[in-house]
């Protein structure tokens, strides 16, 4: 019986990395597309329509191959609907280069509203261990939402500074999702333990 139930943690072990990887290498897409923005500030519209096509496409496919060779069952229906609607956005813009900046602007901010309730709910759904794992990818969410709104609403303002709110937010989403990938919480613990010790007086022999 215990070597059933250690064959059984070996495998959610195994079933959660999978995730975690899937969520890391999406946050180093994310951020990749804001460095690109940011090193290239006057991006035409084409090659920023080629860019955010390919990196929408690419975080579909990652996680996409992820849910189909993972035998998960918790999160699972989530990581196909997150990396379809990916999928969809990246053909879509593929197949529309030739689209106006306004209309780049609504894909971008219709984008950014779904994955935002997506990312809510794989706060609930990923099989993560730790609440402020959850509660980070929930904020995630919240911010996409928060910055999909934006867009719709503020479609006229300035090149530069439509241009920089992507960078940044690409940026603060890339970043979260790293930080989940690698565990939110192993990370603030081992940072207290070390201002702990780095706190504590020296004694001398």
């Amino acid at each position: 019986m215990s070597s059933l139930f250690a064959e059984a943690q070996q495998m959610a072990g195994t079933q959660l990395k999978k995730v975690r990887w899937a969520l890391g290498i999406s946050g180093v897409l994310s951020i990749a597309l804001g460095v690109v923005i940011i090193i290239w500030p006057n991006i035409s519209l084409f090659s920023l329509v080629i860019v955010f096509g390919a990196f929408t496409f690419a975080r579909g496919v990652v996680g996409l191959v992820t849910a189909m060779s993972s035998s998960m069952k918790e999160g699972r229906g989530w990581l196909i609907a997150s990396s379809l609607a990916s999928i969809v956005v990246g053909l879509v813009v593929f197949f529309y280069t030739d689209m106006s900046a306004l209309a780049l602007l609504y894909v971008i901010g219709a984008y950014a509203i779904v994955f935002g309730i997506i990312e809510i709910g794989g706060a609930f759904w990923l099989p993560l261990m730790g609440g402020g794992d959850r509660l980070l990818l929930t904020l995630t969410g919240f911010l996409s939402i928060v910055f999909g709104i934006i867009m719709f609403a503020k479609p006229g303002a300035g090149a530069l500074a439509v241009l920089a709110l992507i960078a940044a937010y690409a940026i603060v989403v890339g970043v979260a999702e790293l930080v989940v990938a690698i565990g939110g919480e192993r990370l603030l613990k081992s940072a207290s333990r070390s201002f702990s010790a780095a706190g504590e007086p020296q004694t001398s022999h």
